[in-house]
């Protein structure tokens, strides 16, 4: 982690479920740092479908994450989209 960010995960060759996602970014990422970060930061995503399961919701409120609220899925509003 370098300056409260960590490196951009990359799916190799597969589409990204919600289980994916699950498995490699919350648990693999934000679970592992959420005690290196500072009580008032927050966790962005999109509204990409498999962001918003109910195994990711239920996990984020479990570990008092906050999560930025973004506007309806929009590919021009997501600058990850662009890169």
């Amino acid at each position: 982690m370098l300056n409260g960010r960590t490196e951009l995960h990359v799916f190799d060759r597969c589409s990204v479920t919600g289980d994916h996602y699950w498995q490699e970014v919350i648990l693999r990422l934000v679970c592992l740092f959420r005690g290196a970060i500072r009580a008032d930061s927050v966790f962005i995503d999109d509204n990409a479908r498999p962001h918003q399961t109910p195994a990711v919701q239920k996990l984020l409120e479990s570990e008092d994450i906050t999560r930025v609220d973004w506007p309806v899925y929009s590919d021009d509003l997501n600058p990850i989209e662009h890169v």
